[in-house]
This record gives C-alpha cells, sequence and structure tokens, in this order.
C-alpha cells in the first residue's frame, strides 16, 4: 500500500465514511470564506512570469488528475493491479511530490524561474511578510493543503482497495473520492493561482 508523508490529515476529515458525505464536508473550500489579496497593478512581463510559471505547473497536477481517473476505471475492469497502482501514482507529480515534500507543487514551487530558487518553506512565510491580507491568504492555503493531502492518501487507498476487489462498492467509494479531489484541488489551484501568482514576482518571492 502506498504511504503518503508530509502533513498531518485534516481533522474535520478523519474518519468520514467514503461515501456521499465525502461531497457534503468540504464547503471548506467556499470561495466566500477565502481571504483575498489586494490586486497588484502595474507589474512588468517579468514580475508576471513567475505566475504564469506556477499556472503551468499546475496545469500538469490538473492533467495527474485525469490519470488517476483512468487508472480508476482500469481498475474497475480488473485490468489493473494494487502493484502497478502503486507504481504508476508514484509516478505522478501530484502523489510523488506529496511523498517528497509534502507539498502540492514540492520542488517546482521553489523555483519560479530557471536561475533562481529558494527553499520551499519560504514561500508562505514571505508572503505572509507582505501585509495581513496576504498572511491570511497564506494560511488558508496551507490549510487547504491538508485538506488535499487528505482526500489524496484516500484517493490512493481507494484504488488499491478497487484493484484487489473490482466492484460496484468499491468503484462507487473510489469515485465519491475523485470527484471530491478533483473539486477541491481544481479550486485550491485556482485560487492559490489568483491570490499569489501576481505577488511572487512583485515581491520577489523566490526570484
Amino acid at each position: 500500500m502506498i504511504e503518503i508523508a508530509g502533513g498531518p490529515m485534516c481533522g474535520k476529515m478523519d474518519g468520514l465514511p467514503f461515501g456521499a458525505r465525502m461531497l457534503d464536508d468540504i464547503e471548506f473550500m467556499d470561495d466566500a470564506t477565502r481571504p483575498r489579496a489586494p490586486k497588484l497593478e502595474g507589474l512588468t512581463a517579468a514580475q508576471r512570469a513567475p505566475g504564469r510559471h506556477l499556472r503551468m505547473i499546475h496545469d500538469h497536477l490538473r492533467e495527474n488528475m485525469q490519470a488517476i481517473g483512468m487508472l480508476m476505471e482500469q481498475a474497475a475492469r480488473g485490468a489493473v493491479s494494487v502493484s502497478e497502482i502503486e507504481a504508476q501514482t508514484a509516478d505522478l507529480a501530484i502523489v510523488g511530490n506529496y511523498r517528497r515534500f509534502g507539498n502540492l507543487c514540492g520542488r517546482h514551487c521553489q523555483i519560479v524561474n530557471t536561475h533562481h530558487s529558494i527553499e520551499e518553506y519560504a514561500i508562505f512565510p514571505e508572503l505572509s511578510k507582505q501585509g495581513e491580507a496576504f498572511r491570511k491568504v497564506a494560511e488558508r492555503l496551507q490549510a487547504e493543503h491538508v485538506v488535499v493531502h487528505a482526500l489524496l492518501v484516500r484517493q490512493v487507498d481507494t484504488l488499491n482497495a478497487l484493484a484487489r476487489e473490482p466492484s460496484t462498492a468499491r468503484f462507487d467509494d473510489a469515485r465519491q473520492v475523485y470527484e471530491a479531489l478533483g473539486r477541491v484541488l481544481l479550486s485550491h489551484l485556482g485560487y492559490e493561482e489568483d491570490e499569489i501568482g501576481d505577488a511572487l514576482g512583485y515581491f520577489g518571492i523566490g526570484v
């Protein structure tokens, strides 16, 4: 079985069954509760580059979700084994980065252009220094990472269970988590891009 290191589970998610409640328990991602960063005006092309790079990394994670969906379908047909799921998910950036760095972006978030890099742990702390609004955004993003992590762990667990026992019930478990993960992840990535993409270059965080 696959274990994904990095960060504690969110207490609210802990013990939640794989069924329909999964979709009802993630209003945590509601846009109405998310802090917003002030708009930054007059950015140069160079200052916008880190945000564009962040979006490119996120696009790769979005593609990973499609790969997970394909694995789920294969497992339902009995066309993939637990060991094959472990091997294939280990190659996915969305899973592998969590295992290595405990972060959605992992090492890629340390590199916002080809010439400079910083330690990933410094991005949110540095952002928090730019004012109260940015601090609240950084704290919210960190909290959302925990929720996504919990769902990732559960997704891999349901894929393994489905591979061991291809059945309608196991497929429904995997599908419920997949839908929740997709909803949360896509929402989170968009929020992160909108709120800190410009700030990375504007404040020289990681540049």
